[in-house]
């Protein structure tokens, strides 16, 4: 079992930046492949970026690449989305995710363990 719990939602102006944080219970976080998921009003959830483990892997929404960095710090039990040069489409809810073993990098029902969210708002 992990426990998820995102941060660092907020308030950014377009081309502005944001570092989303995922603090994660348990004492097998380094067991779990990370990711982050998106839902926008009226929208399905999809998928942001993942990353493996050990952190030698990781993978992107090809409309976020070059723009957006996931990390983990598995001594820290954390996660973390470095988003820069936001656009007003990527105003959503931003899911953190966790599942034991493997990464996938697609669809949401790869993934077991959620948290609440955190809402991101880009202004234009």
């Amino acid at each position: 079992q992990v426990q998820l719990v995102e941060s660092g939602g907020g308030l950014v102006q377009v081309g502005g930046s944001l570092r989303l944080s995922c603090a994660a219970s348990g004492r097998t976080f380094s067991r779990y492949g990370m990711a982050w998921f998106r839902q926008g009003a009226g929208n399905e959830r999809v998928f942001v970026a993942a990353i493996s483990w050990g952190s030698d892997v990781t993978c992107y929404a090809d409309s976020v690449k070059g723009r957006f960095t996931i990390s983990r710090d598995n001594a820290r039990n954390t996660v973390h989305l470095q988003m820069d040069k936001l656009k007003p489409e990527e105003t959503a809810v931003y899911y953190c995710a966790a599942r034991q073993w493997g990464l996938g990098c697609d669809s949401d029902r790869q993934y077991t363990y959620w948290g609440q969210g955190t809402q991101v708002t880009v202004s234009s």
